[in-house]
């Protein structure tokens, strides 16, 4: 048997905050119903190991995609219930997302393509964001700009979107602005996580590769992104948060400062240190940190992802050398 661990692979609040539902390494599929505490409502086992997973904004559905390309469903108004096959990809899917009025689903795949269908009729396809050149990391709808999406991607690039037709509005290229963080001519910048900030339009996004945070600022009417501020981190970052407010919460691999909190004063974050939330929770993360050891220093898991590149012509001038060499010898 395929026995995992208990690593938790992907996990979801409902837009309420009155449900959570994650995923684990040993296929589980574990709700959580949080108010007024925190309750196990079920827990079902899904088919293959889940890459993303989302609640719906009617809070009666979990979408979970998987490794085989195929997204399930999970009622949570009956707990106990299976999952159904909702659609499939012929590749490995890396994210999934809704629009905020539950009526499209959108697929991000390793194949560089973002598929948009109807959430009641799976089966029927609305249009494909198609322009990425390597696997789609993150995609994001913008809660404010319902119409707009936005993709991150291992070709190092940001792009929007108005996704009900496929059509790209803006292309950022994070190499232009990652640029000088960096010596390798050949980094990329394959984008961990996006989170974005209602008030102000401002998106911020983690690398997997370098520790910094990029914050931009949405430009709805020109359909572009403006770059604002850089945050250099001490250690690598694990995941980013906006608050409504515009105050960013950094995670980071770091069992001193595990937590950072930025605010947001004059157009520019700046950290915080005195705030009793941060340090309330940066003593809970301190005091169970045994938890996140494992992942200290791990690898990346999209270095994986990329596309194999072979030489051929290389190999060839190296197999035509050694017979022009080898014809020499018998002449002599």
């Amino acid at each position: 048997t395929d026995k995992g661990s208990d690593d938790i692979l992907a996990f979801a609040f409902s837009p309420s905050g009155d449900y959570f539902a994650l995923t684990d390494d040993s296929k589980r599929l574990i709700l959580f119903h949080t108010k007024p505490s925190w309750e196990c409502v079920s827990v079902r086992f899904v088919n293959r190991r889940c890459t993303s997973l989302i609640i719906t904004a009617a809070e009666d559905k979990i979408l979970v995609a998987d490794k085989s390309g195929d997204v399930y469903s999970y009622s949570i108004t009956e707990p106990q219930a299976d999952g159904k096959l909702e659609l499939g990809h012929l590749s490995l899917l890396l994210d999934v997302a809704l629009s905020p009025d539950d009526r499209y689903i959108l697929t991000a795949d390793r194949d560089e393509k973002i598929r948009v269908s109807l959430v009641k009729a799976p089966y029927t396809i609305v249009s494909y964001c198609l322009g990425h050149k390597e696997f789609v990391s993150k995609i994001l709808v913008i809660p404010n700009y319902p119409d707009l999406l936005l993709s991150a991607s291992g070709d190092s690039t940001l792009r929007l979107w108005e996704y009900k037709s496929g059509e790209e509005l803006y292309c950022c290229h994070l190499s232009d602005i990652c640029g000088p963080e960096t010596t390798k001519t050949d980094q990329k910048y394959p984008v961990s996580r996006i989170t974005y900030c209602c008030q102000g339009g401002y998106v911020a996004v983690l690398c997997d590769c370098i520790p910094t945070v990029y914050v931009f600022q949405l430009d709805a009417v020109a359909h572009q992104l403006v770059y604002r501020q850089q945050i250099s981190l001490k250690h690598k970052g694990w995941d980013i948060a906006f608050e409504e407010t515009g105050d960013l919460w950094i995670l980071q691999e770091d069992n001193e400062a595990p937590l950072q909190l930025y605010r947001p004063c004059d157009g520019q974050w700046k950290v915080v240190t005195d705030d009793k939330g941060l340090q309330k929770m940066s003593k809970y993360l301190q005091d169970n940190w045994t938890v996140f050891e494992g992942f200290v220093g791990a690898e990346s898991h999209y270095s994986n992802l990329y596309k194999a590149s072979f030489d051929n012509m290389a190999a060839y001038l190296q197999r035509k050398e050694e017979r022009l060499q080898q014809q020499k010898k018998k002449r002599q």
